[in-house]
């Protein structure tokens, strides 16, 4: 955040996120690069896991979730058709956001804003501190505006995703019609791999993200800011790919709290305990 100076105009003052530009890149509208932004994301991630895949690295295997061939032995549907799968849905989302995305958002005077919250903080402010701080109220209402506000937006954009995600996630597995019709195309992968996390039915998803291709991605990698931020990761998402795990760990893409609430997280710990079980049985 930039300091601001007692006294200043705190409304002159923006913080290091923001920009006056009328689009990030110079000579390419925002417009499009909301649409080019998420597709560079997908391939450029995904060939960096893919480049992991084929360099025969030995180091790697440690962390590899799956042996390398049980991906030609295991899953229903070639690369190739992944990747043609793919790019038809990213030309889909592309076209839709064509039609839909406008290339003008709404225009903000985020000064009347600073000041409207600085209206509303004031009785606050002199209830509970007294009328010598009032001072404080535009330095108050900057860091709500730029900063406290985003910050719960973000947040909360998060929890309704999972939720959605979750919720949507379960009802492809229960509804036998929408599982045997659009969401078992995504279990022709047993054994997951960066570039099919977008491998699903044309019409069943328009979501693409460093996220879920990292959760597909086929590595515990220690090193993976990804996989570092949540519990939500790689490794947990390949159980629901898993026959044992196939009824468990719906929720995406960030955290796990529907799954644990409802009854349907599995770890690898339980699936080795449940083996156990099963073992101490046949004896």
């Amino acid at each position: 955040m930039y300091s601001t100076p007692h006294g200043a105009n705190h409304t002159q003052y923006v913080p290091f996120y923001y920009s006056h530009e009328h689009s990030l890149i110079s000579g390419f509208s925002d417009h499009l690069l909301a649409l080019a932004a998420p597709i560079f994301a997908y391939w450029s991630l995904s060939l960096f896991f893919h480049y992991l895949d084929i360099s025969g690295w030995k180091w790697l295997e440690r962390y590899r979730i799956h042996e390398s061939a049980e991906v030609q032995s295991r899953n229903l549907v070639s690369r190739t058709h992944v990747v043609w799968a793919v790019l038809f849905q990213q030309l889909l989302q592309t076209l839709l956001g064509l039609v839909v995305l406008s290339e003008d958002g709404p225009a903000f005077d985020h000064a009347v804003e600073m000041q409207r919250i600085g209206l509303m903080a004031q009785p606050f402010v002199a209830m509970l501190l007294g009328t010598q701080w009032s001072y404080m109220i535009p330095s108050l209402a900057y860091v709500v505006y730029w900063w406290a506000i985003p910050t719960f937006q973000f947040f909360a954009a998060m929890f309704f995703i999972d939720t959605w995600q979750y919720f949507l996630h379960r009802l492809m597995h229960i509804n036998k019609f929408l599982y045997k019709q659009f969401h078992s195309w995504h279990h022709r992968l047993y054994v997951p791999y960066a570039f099919g996390s977008l491998y699903n039915h044309p019409l069943k998803d328009f979501f693409s993200t460093f996220k879920t291709v990292d959760d597909h991605c086929g590595y515990r990698l220690p090193f993976d800011p990804l996989q570092l931020m949540t519990g939500n990761n790689a490794d947990y998402h390949d159980i629901h790919h898993q026959v044992i795990g196939i009824k468990s760990n719906f929720a995406q893409p960030f955290f796990v709290h529907w799954d644990t609430l409802l009854g349907t997280r599995m770890t690898r710990r339980d699936i080795e305990l449940r083996r156990q079980k099963s073992d101490a049985k046949r004896q």
